[in-house]
């Protein structure tokens, strides 16, 4: 028997086959497992059927490049899936879950994504022309970079966040607000973001739950200076399940806050966090990791991997002597000031 854990990418595929009702039972059934239908493994699509997907569930699934031209998805989730590159034009994702899925660089020409939720999505240079929208949900999204939102078919108002018009700065074509039902006085005030952009800066802390004192007197302190904040203990809604929610969490904040000690440099979720992290500053081009350490064990360590990458790539704030008020709030206004500025200082 095969063990779920290790299947490869041609079992995924091969399960796939037999049908959507087989497939969304087997994601019931094994829903840690994160399916690899990636266009390598995925390259005889027109087998499985573009019109039979409605409602499957493909959350957390490798799609990267799949081409889902002309494929029927009504209904379907596409939760925190990596879709980057995938070709959805003229796809039906009517009322299709795509919350918190990284879809940048992907082509949605002439997509129906009406009703569709993007909430929390990467959308960066995604190709939007001649979509067809109709109360789709841009929740917490940035549009800056979307192609062809100006040529976007509006059927009827569309939601769009305050969280979206802060992380665009404002930088959305007024054909398409205007479109989604965005008053035009509002309108004129989304412009004014651009010459005056609302600092905006929000933060999640990755962290060894053996480092709890210093990370909620971290998440403390940074919350009182006006750093918007998650961490698992505060923020966790009973019920979530934890691992999509700490991936959702971390596409939708500005930076990670690592905290780095003898116990995170072990845990299997901060590397999880980490990797993460380093994706979407190559995607961002942007700097998102800032690491903090508790003591000397990254420094000290041969091991390869991200704590390597960390070592080598990155200057480390030295929270070291962190229960000696005096050095810790010094170190403290060192970060603060990292993160509001975005980027890294080299000073001790």
């Amino acid at each position: 028997m095969v063990e779920v854990d290790d299947m490869a990418n041609e079992e995924h595929v091969k399960i796939l086959r037999q049908g959507v009702a087989v497939w969304n039972e087997w994601r019931k059934k094994y829903p840690e497992v994160r399916p690899d239908l990636s266009s390598d493994a995925f390259d005889d699509f027109n087998k499985v059927g573009r019109n039979n997907l409605v409602g499957i569930n493909l959350q957390g699934a490798n799609l990267q490049g799949i081409d889902f031209s002309f494929a029927s998805l009504r209904a379907a989730s596409f939760g925190s899936a990596k879709l980057n590159g995938a070709n959805l034009s003229r796809a039906d994702l009517l009322f299709a879950s795509l919350n918190f899925a990284d879809i940048s660089g992907a082509n949605l020409y002439e997509a129906n994504i009406s009703y569709a939720d993007l909430s929390g999505a990467n959308l960066y240079e995604a190709n939007f022309a001649e979509a067809k929208v109709e109360w789709t949900i841009f929740g917490a999204v940035d549009l800056q970079s979307v192609k062809g939102l100006e040529t976007v078919f509006h059927l009827k108002p569309s939601i769009i966040s305050v969280d979206t018009l802060e992380r665009s700065r404002g930088n959305i074509p007024e054909a398409f607000l205007q479109g989604a039902g965005v008053s035009d006085n509002f309108i004129a005030y989304v412009r004014s973001l651009v010459a005056t952009p609302i600092e905006y800066y929000t933060c999640f802390i990755s962290y060894s739950s053996k480092d709890h004192d210093f990370a909620e007197r971290l998440y403390a302190d940074l919350q009182h200076k006006g750093v918007r904040c998650w961490f698992a203990p505060e923020d966790m809604k009973i019920g979530d399940k934890i691992r999509p929610r700490i991936d959702e969490s971390i596409r939708m904040y500005d930076k990670l806050l690592l905290v780095l000690s003898e116990h995170s440099i072990c845990s299997e979720w901060v590397e999880h966090e980490v990797e993460m992290a380093l994706a979407k500053e190559r995607a961002k081009k942007q700097t998102v990791l800032f690491p903090v350490r508790l003591d000397n064990a990254i420094l000290e360590m041969n091991q390869d991997g991200w704590p390597s990458e960390v070592r080598h790539t990155r200057h480390i704030g030295n929270f070291e002597h962190w229960k000696n008020h005096n050095q810790y709030q010094n170190s403290f206004q060192r970060l603060l000031r990292d993160l509001q500025s975005g980027k890294i200082s080299n000073e001790e």
